[in-house]
């Protein structure tokens, strides 16, 4: 008689379930979300919602109907897949239907068709994202101006109402940071407290550090995250930008512009630690957070596109079973 049951990762040796995890990751995106809502108005909160529904919609269909398993639902996990990829997205009406595309691609693709939580080798969100950038690369880069409660603090520089409308954005829009790096260079870009609060044009969970920082915090504090990928991450990315900004400052960006600006704090902080999709083992996480921190400067130097959070954090994810072999975690009662 087999008396042993193995499930899927997130294998927690504690009084912690899944459930409980999943959900206190939603209580630390509640900053992001609050910021988003306070910067882009009543589309931010829209889209979360469309977004969450269809995650929490789609994964229910593919468990009761194809998988024919019980629903898994309300664990959290697919509201968690749900805000990252709300967070990773702009804050514009026309986002509200192609979310809900994203989130199919996020939860068919990116987690059921992997066998559901805990087996899936890449993070869903940024599966979905990614998908979403190149299929859809007009909208997805089509960034609106900062408003809400704080319209009328500091300027972002913007396109003529003309344009906006030629693009089929509903408002105004403004450059991203990174945009105008690209475009205007170094001269072009916000000043640090503007990157920090979040005042600048982006996906509306990334562009806060400060909210970010709230909710890493309270992940470390509950044990739920570790130092170990975060500090990889973004030391790597500080190091690597702070050579090329000693080689050459009017090109390139200081080490602080570079981990406030783009998805830096929000990748580092919230989907590379991902527990199912990053390596078990300390040393690993140091490896895993390293590579995520090099990459992520390779493609925003030297790539066409100007960020590469996404891209580096699901490179490492393939690598991750690699890095798992080489770095075992200590054996018990070794």
């Amino acid at each position: 008689m087999n008396i042993l049951s193995v499930s899927g990762s997130p294998h927690v040796h504690s009084d912690e379930s899944t459930k409980k995890i999943m959900w206190r990751v939603n209580l630390a995106l509640v900053p992001m979300l609050l910021v988003g809502i306070a910067y882009f108005g009543l589309n931010a909160l829209i889209i979360s919602l469309v977004s969450v529904a269809c995650c929490c919609l789609f994964q229910w269909l593919i468990e009761k109907f194809i998988m024919k398993v019980p629903s898994t639902v309300c664990d959290g996990s697919a509201v968690v897949t749900g805000l990252l990829l709300a967070f990773n997205v702009p804050a514009t009406r026309e986002m509200m239907w192609i979310v809900a595309i994203g989130a199919l691609v996020a939860i068919g693709v990116g987690k059921m068709t992997f066998g559901g939580l805990g087996k899936n080798p890449f993070n869903p969100a940024l599966v979905g994202r990614v998908f979403l950038l190149i299929s859809f690369p007009v909208q997805m880069t089509t960034w609106p101006k900062v408003g809400g409660l704080f319209s009328q603090m500091g300027s972002i520089p913007t396109i003529t109402p003309e344009e906006a409308a030629r693009l089929g954005v509903d408002a105004t829009t403004g450059a991203t940071p990174l945009g105008l790096l690209k475009e205007g260079g170094v001269e072009a870009l916000p000043q640090a407290w503007d990157l920090f609060i979040g005042h600048v044009g982006g996906s509306f969970g990334e562009i806060s550090a400060l909210a970010i920082l709230i909710g890493a915090i309270y992940l470390l504090c509950r044990k739920i995250i570790t130092w170990h990928i975060p500090v990889a991450f973004i030391g790597t990315a500080a190091i690597f930008s702070a050579i090329l900004w000693a080689v050459d400052p009017t090109t390139h960006i200081d080490p602080l512009t570079t981990i406030l600006t783009g998805g830096i704090m929000l990748g580092a902080c919230f989907m590379a630690t991902d527990m199912v999709t990053s390596p078990m083992a300390k040393s690993g996480q140091l490896i895993f957070g390293a590579g995520c921190g090099l990459l992520t400067i390779i493609i925003r130097t030297w790539g066409a596109y100007p960020e590469g959070v996404s891209f580096a954090i699901l490179l490492m994810n393939s690598v991750t079973p690699l890095i798992n072999r080489w770095c075992k975690p200590k054996r018990f009662a070794c």
